[in-house]
């Protein structure tokens, strides 16, 4: 063997090394890339779930608005109802006072008892009318109750509506 053969032979042999040197460089960065994309893969699926989570929550915020809203309304309809009550009841209190006779003594202070008594309990029946829920009823269509008053809808865009909800887990917090 000549000497140029020797020599290109050690050549060739620090070349492949350098290869080697530098596949191995290469073969950790491409692991750490691929881990990365595992981690920005796995960055993303938890974006999506709480989107949806939040899709949800708000979802039930909107249906527990509605709720609160009937629920007010109802209070707000039944205490008009007792305040013109009350108020029918206050117009014909003079009239009803006119027509009894002036007592004295002991049989007066009876009659104011008597007639605190009498009051309270009405009142207390009153009140606990006002607390017992009312039947269910059937809701009108959100068309009927749009001239009413149509709310904003902020997060309409924030959400593309048309894609299939995502299921719910069973129990669990959110």
């Amino acid at each position: 063997m000549s000497i140029i053969a020797i020599g290109m032979n050690l050549m060739l042999a620090g070349l492949l090394t350098a290869a080697l040197l530098m596949g191995y460089r290469l073969n950790g960065r491409l692991k750490a890339l691929r881990d990365s994309h595992d981690g920005f893969a796995k960055a993303v699926a938890e974006l999506d779930t709480a989107a949806a989570r939040a899709e949800q929550g708000l979802a039930d915020l909107r249906a527990a608005t509605d709720e609160a809203h009937d629920a007010l309304a109802d209070r707000i309809a039944k205490a008009r109802d007792l305040t013109a009550k009350l108020d029918r009841q206050l117009q014909n209190a003079p009239q009803a006072s006119a027509r009894v006779e002036p007592l004295r003594g002991r049989d007066r202070e009876d009659l104011e008892l008597g007639d605190v008594e009498r009051v309270t309990h009405r009142l207390g029946s009153l009140l606990s009318a006002a607390r017992q829920p009312r039947p269910e009823r059937e809701r009108p269509a959100r068309a009927a109750l749009a001239p009413m008053r149509e709310r904003p809808r902020f997060d309409d865009d924030l959400f593309d509506m048309d894609a299939e909800p995502a299921p719910r887990r069973a129990g669990g917090a959110r």
